[in-house]
């Protein structure tokens, strides 16, 4: 029989995927198989080492799961097979959940385990919706309750009776189903209809929704706006202090869905980045980066890379194909000898940081034509190389070449549009309303996501705000006929996502 291995219940927290925690993320990352629930926000797998075994065993109420015994039964199982599993849950394992119960069959079955604990989602929903559980003024006092009564257990509307005035703030969790009879429960033992009540539905989400009312009015009026689990209700005075308190929910960018039309192993900043603005990123990799279909010259480069006065990196992309490269040759940073090494940006100088290289020169205006006046700048350029995408633009090697340098460009990499099925989906989406903003970070991008779309591309894109990373990427755009709406003044991420923000200001 092999070892055995050993079992990890994480809290996953409520929705932000920035909300885990730093133990929780450390096993995550050396997971060999992860069961994980509905509630646990999809972003979190993408720390999932490659090749582990992701398993789905959401439960959401009138959906068919897996029973809790198998799910259970799997857990022993891999933990016996000697794998490290881990069984990832929203919130906190033992807040709500079933995590005692997993704990216990895993105790009893002795199999090693370990709780994480995670951010119980009313603690973290609340506060993201502007809402304090406690106040000096307005309350001492918080309970914690489930709507949602064991199977072969009858609801009790006398147990409410009980809980309507023993505290001051009451957080209900899963009690969307039953909410007109919790309330009215509410009322009849006590509680005035007049306090302040709220449910906070998808809390920490971009999707988040807020809806404040009184006790007696709160679930007709979350039948109207069409609110359902997953949400916690709230009730006590603290609820009156949302619209003081609110933060999340007024950004400008909140609940914006915004396209990031690149691999997902090369959106995560971005995507990281647009959920601190409370907007939610869709990945979508309308290019795919492949090998070079002659790899000679990559390879040849990586063998003299000392022999260049520069190299020269316009692109994250072209970094990591460099390196890989090196590696295959058992090379590293050292392979560069006395080459002083440029970016055309801070994402590709940080890309080379990574790898034991600080760029000697970062371009001040991200562009090709400022590296090459800023390398010019410094003296005679003599030998450059430049590993890029197999199409790009000439403008930096053309200029080089006119200051009397002697340039090898080289093809790292190659770029592919998407599939005819993966177009017709981004295709599908902007149609139905469900893209809000489409940002174009390159010329490359703009010309992927147009031919994807083909004729109706103008049609489409005019649905949306199509937000531009600089000025060569917005010319590309407008050489394709079709409108920029939002163009960054700082040509980076950060600054994309900061005219964004001036753009929609006016809508919160």
């Amino acid at each position: 029989m092999s070892e055995v291995g050993k079992v990890w219940l994480v809290g996953a927290g409520p929705g932000d995927p920035s909300l885990i925690t730093l133990r929780g993320l450390r096993v995550l990352e050396g997971a060999d198989v992860v069961l994980y629930d509905a509630l646990s926000h999809p972003a979190l797998l993408e720390h999932c080492r490659a090749g582990a075994d992701l398993r789905h065993v959401g439960k959401r109420a009138g959906e068919r799961y897996p029973p809790q015994r198998q799910i259970t039964d799997q857990l022993i199982e891999l933990a016996r097979q000697g794998k490290r599993v881990v069984r990832l849950k929203g919130g906190d394992p033992f807040i709500f959940a079933r995590g005692s119960e997993e704990a216990s069959d895993l105790a009893a079955a002795r199999i090693p385990f370990e709780i994480v604990p995670g951010l119980s989602s009313p603690v973290a929903t609340s506060a993201y919706a502007g809402i304090p559980l406690t106040h000096r003024d307005l309350s001492s006092s918080v309970t914690f309750i489930t709507g949602s009564d064991a199977a072969d257990r009858e609801w009790s509307a006398e147990a409410w009776h009980k809980l309507a005035t023993a505290t001051e703030t009451l957080c209900v969790l899963m009690g969307m189903r039953h909410i007109e009879r919790i309330t009215r429960a509410l009322v009849d033992g006590g509680r005035s209809g007049d306090t302040p009540a709220a449910v906070v539905q998808w809390g920490a989400r971009p999707e988040q929704k807020v809806l404040t009312a009184t006790l007696e009015t709160i679930a007709v009026r979350s039948k109207e706006e069409g609110l359902s689990n997953p949400a916690v209700i709230i009730v006590g005075d603290v609820v009156s202090l949302r619209e003081k308190l609110r933060w999340f929910d007024t950004q400008p960018l909140f609940g914006k869905r915004i396209l990031v039309p690149r691999p997902a192993h090369q959106a995560q900043e971005t995507a990281n980045a647009i959920r601190e603005r409370a907007a939610e990123p869709v990945v979508f990799p309308v290019i795919e980066i492949s090998d070079p279909s002659d790899p000679e010259p990559l390879r040849r480069a990586a063998l003299e890379l000392s022999n260049y006065d520069w190299v020269l990196f316009t692109s994250s992309n072209g970094v990591d194909k460099m390196f890989e490269e090196l590696r295959r040759h058992h090379r590293d940073a050292r392979a560069f000898g006395s080459a002083r090494v440029g970016a055309i940006g801070p994402k590709t100088a940080a890309a080379l940081t990574r790898r034991g290289i600080t760029a000697d020169l970062v371009a001040r205006e991200f562009v090709g034509e400022d590296l090459a006046r800023e390398v010019g700048a410094l003296g005679p350029i003599g030998r450059v190389l430049i590993p890029r995408a197999a199409v790009a633009r000439e403008a930096l090697p053309e200029l080089l070449r006119k200051a009397g340098a002697e340039v090898d460009v080289v093809a790292a990499y190659e770029t592919h549009a998407a599939s005819k099925e993966r177009a017709a989906e981004l295709a599908r989406w902007l149609d139905d309303g469900e893209i809000d903003v489409v940002t174009f970070t390159s010329s490359s991008t703009v010309d992927s996501v147009v031919d994807s779309l083909g004729d109706r591309a103008p049609e489409l894109l005019g649905k949306v705000t199509t937000a531009c990373i600089g000025p060569i990427t917005e010319a590309r755009l407008l050489e394709r006929g079709l409108g920029v709406t939002v163009s960054a003044a700082q040509f980076t991420v950060a600054g994309l996502l900061d005219a964004l923000e001036e753009h929609f200001g006016g809508d919160v």
